[in-house]
């Protein structure tokens, strides 16, 4: 199985909502956010702490009754080659599967829907859409975003959008377009931004999140737009 796993949390009750999870974080990204905490994930060439998919599912099996649900997180498990048969693996053991995307894969998406794979999406939103290039560091098909958003919202599958916020690389203004982006959205999340020692950018190691003060002030801004709207 072309499947590539670069590390595995085995236990979590925040990341999967109601659940208790095992996390799976799969190697290589196609986004280079300077801001990134997993940055060791995003070359799939990166050798630390892989084991194999048999390994994953024996501890699965070991874990029935135990565990509720499974995280694919990252990178960006989109990228990886046989990600719907080792989702479809996974649900034959009777777990949940929540999929962690930054969205760029719409096909994969797609699949995953056609498949009926997926319990729960939360999907980065990574800046308005005029910004998307200059925070992922690479040239951004934007259409793309857009289709992953109105798959996603038109699902009928429980779903989060999501955003870490930087001040200096989000103004008021942008997230006016966020909530017009995601416009309806049930749930969306502003993540405070924490640098950690392996975050990609080492340059960003000091710049600041917004004070609770001024993310109240976002909030209402979002909330014209967005159902339901949260601060991690």
């Amino acid at each position: 199985m072309l499947f590539t796993i670069g590390a595995l949390k085995k236990t979590s009750l925040l990341d999967f909502p109601d659940k208790i999870s095992t996390i799976v974080f799969t190697l290589g990204c196609n986004f280079r956010c300077g801001y990134c905490h997993n940055a060791w994930l995003l070359n799939s060439d990166s050798k630390k702490d892989i084991f194999s998919t048999d390994v994953f599912f024996e501890f699965l099996k070991k874990r029935q009754g135990k565990l509720d649900g499974v995280v694919i997180s990252g990178g960006e498990c989109t990228m990886q080659p046989d990600l719907i048969p080792f989702v479809k693996e996974i649900k034959k053991l009777n777990f949940a599967v929540k999929i962690d995307t930054n969205g760029y894969r719409p096909d994969i998406i797609s699949d995953l829907l056609k498949y009926n794979l997926v319990d729960y999406f939360a999907m980065d939103i990574k800046a308005p859409l005029d910004k998307y290039s200059m925070i992922t560091n690479i040239k951004i098909d934007t259409k793309k975003i857009k289709e992953s958003i109105n798959l996603i919202m038109n699902s009928g599958i429980e779903y989060e959008f999501r955003t870490t916020v930087l001040k200096s690389q989000l103004i008021l203004d942008d997230f006016e377009k966020i909530g017009k982006l995601i416009f309806n959205a049930d749930k969306y999340f502003l993540q405070k931004f924490i640098a950690t020692s392996e975050i990609y950018d080492e340059s960003l190691k000091f710049d600041k999140s917004y004070t609770n003060d001024e993310f109240k002030e976002i909030i209402e801004i979002l909330k014209k737009y967005i159902k339901h709207v949260y601060l991690r």
